[in-house]
């Protein structure tokens, strides 16, 4: 492990080990227990090992652990707002003990990093979803993981690199701390203000950055995170691709692009106080923050979880601990009379007039295939977002099919399919579950883990279907809620379309159908944890569509469900 002391940039504790002892530690990983890494563990693990978490040495023991959730601290009090762990299964946490070494390894095998055991423990997660995030809504990005995501134990202790993360994207814009302080001695900037960011930036972020830069004095980074941000975002290689044409409206030698390879938690004012230490440890003095800074948008109410300056207010409150210099920014609109954009709070609104277009608005438009003005993006940007993101009409999308055994929801969907291939234009695909119980998931039985496993399968087809323009048509059970989010976020990861569809027969009628006598053997105890009798199932509060097939034929739910895919802009009957 080295140390460095730079100007602007504080010590940065790299913890790659020396190549020989790195070569020592592939010969005996063969020996340890082995963990692989998920994708959130390998950011952070990245940045552990290159010093971007300085001054992290591995992943939070309990000490560390409490005193972050509570207080923002570490054990010793050196601030640091976000708790960095290792999340692991109760097999895995099983097999291991304290004073152990084990090796951690990427997807593929390849070791990445030694850690040694210190401490395993069970955290309370509701206590940390509301120290850390202040909310246990899972409709909080954070929260979700913590509650419904992530493993039940954590590990904590050193952890030691032996080979660095390999990416195969974009090579030259991939730089360590180290890496970009000398980048920055060499080219003589001193000052340097980073522009955070998980969006494609438009005409009003480079407004933005402009007056923030000539405001500090300083030189621009941009710097956007191509680790894990907000599900639904644009995915990072068409933004590095829109990011390379806006570098252009900046002038030569004033502004660089590197990009950050974080796992995101949307944490709002401590996820600001975070990314501003790690900027610092990157080499900036200054660091922009705007309107409600890595928010995670609206709660279960549909409220905001945090203030829209909030973040500002926290990271002005630590930035002579943290040991750099606030920037803050408001919302930047463009005003029609000054042909220009301004900070909201310099335009008089009963004398000028404001143009905005919200980003829900901008994907509306983007999805329709409708005009974008030249004042909102360059053309080149938008050219370029929509070859990922083409009309309604081109793209990809999932039906997805909920309700009780013998609601109709099988028979509805090989009718809605039937529709679908007779107007053509796209590829169909059934995903029924029985069907996906004979192929797919024919060793998994019917406990909540096995039905939860069964269905997520089904969701990464249909998330891979959809993605590259086909539709994916399911119709399981999927009792429950959390699960069905998760196919959601899958799908619309993606930037597919989900269409959820609750098939919302009675449970009396459903019943008195049972072709296969599956209620009866119930009812019999027979089969154990059935659906309706004896587990419970989770209707879907918010589901796009609701049939009831108590009343209606299976071609008339079917064209209703065509009927609101051609609302929706998914195909065309005219």
């Amino acid at each position: 492990m080295s140390h460095l002391i730079e100007p602007h940039g504080g010590t940065l504790k790299e913890l790659y080990l020396a190549e020989d002892e790195a070569a020592a530690e592939k010969r005996r990983a063969t020996e340890y227990p082995s963990w692989d890494l998920s994708q959130r563990q390998l950011c952070d693990i990245e940045l552990l090992l290159n010093g971007g978490f300085s001054p992290l040495e591995g992943f939070l023991t309990p000490a560390d652990y409490d005193r972050v959730v509570d207080e923002m601290r570490l054990a010793d009090g050196t601030l640091w707002p976000m708790p960095i762990t290792l999340d692991v299964t109760e097999a895995f946490a099983g097999d291991i003990s304290e004073g152990q070494r084990i090796a951690l390894r990427d997807p593929e095998g390849v070791l990445i990093a030694v850690m040694d055991v210190e401490a395993i423990w069970r955290p309370d997660f509701r206590r940390e979803a509301v120290g850390v995030f202040s909310t246990e809504d899972t409709a909080h990005a954070g929260v979700d993981y913590l509650l419904n995501r992530g493993n039940p134990v954590y590990v904590g202790g050193r952890v030691h690199g032996v080979t660095e993360p390999v990416h195969y994207d974009f090579g030259h814009l991939r730089s360590t701390p180290r890496q970009l302080r000398e980048r920055f001695a060499k080219s003589g900037w001193r000052r340097v203000v980073a522009f955070q960011t998980r969006n494609p930036m438009h005409r009003a972020h480079v407004e933005l950055t402009f007056r923030a830069a000539k405001q500090a004095e300083a030189n621009l980074l941009i710097q956007p995170v191509v680790g894990m941000t907000k599900p639904g975002d644009v995915d990072h290689y068409s933004r590095v691709r829109c990011y390379e044409h806006v570098l252009k409206k900046y002038p030569e030698q004033t502004t660089a692009l590197s990009l950050l390879p974080l796992a995101m938690r949307m944490g709002g004012p401590r996820e600001a106080v975070w990314h501003a230490i790690i900027r610092k440890n990157h080499g900036c003095t200054h660091f922009i923050v705007g309107r409600d800074h890595a928010g995670p948008g609206k709660n279960s109410q549909g409220e905001e979880f945090y203030g829209p300056y909030d973040a500002q207010h926290l990271v002005e409150e630590h930035r002579d601990e943290i040991g750099i210099t606030v920037v803050p920014f408001q919302m930047m609109v463009y005003v029609k009379e000054r042909a220009e954009y301004a900070p909201i709070d310099e335009v008089d609104d009963t004398k000028e007039t404001v143009l905005q277009i919200s980003g829900t608005e901008f994907r509306r438009r983007m999805r329709e295939g409708l005009d974008i003005p030249d004042w909102f993006g360059y053309p080149e940007v938008v050219e370029e977002l929509r070859k990922t993101y083409p009309p309604k009409h081109l793209q990809g999308f999932a039906l997805f099919f909920t309700g009780l055994s013998g609601s109709g929801k099988s028979t509805i969907a090989n009718a809605v399919m039937a529709k679908l291939m007779e107007i053509g234009g796209r590829r169909v695909t059934m995903l029924d579950g029985d069907l996906v119980r004979k192929h797919l998931s024919s060793e998994l039985g019917f406990s909540k883990e096995h039905r939860d496993l069964n269905i997520q399968r089904i969701g990464f087809v249909a998330s891979e279907i959809s993605k590259n323009g086909g539709v994916a048509i399911c119709a399981p059970i999927a009792p429950y809620a959390a699960t069905r989010r998760q196919v959601r976020e899958m799908v619309e990861e993606t930037g597919a379309g989900f269409i959820e569809i609750h098939v919302a027969t009675p449970l009396e009628v459903c019943e008195a159908r049972d072709r296969k006598g599956l209620y009866a053997k119930a009812r019999a105890g027979v089969i154990k944890n059935f659906t309706g009798i004896d587990d419970p199932y989770e209707a879907p509060e918010a589901p796009e569509l609701t049939l009831d097939t108590t009343d209606c034929t299976p071609d008339e739910a079917a064209q209703e469900v065509i009927l609101k895919l051609e609302k929706a802009g998914y195909i065309s009957l005219r």
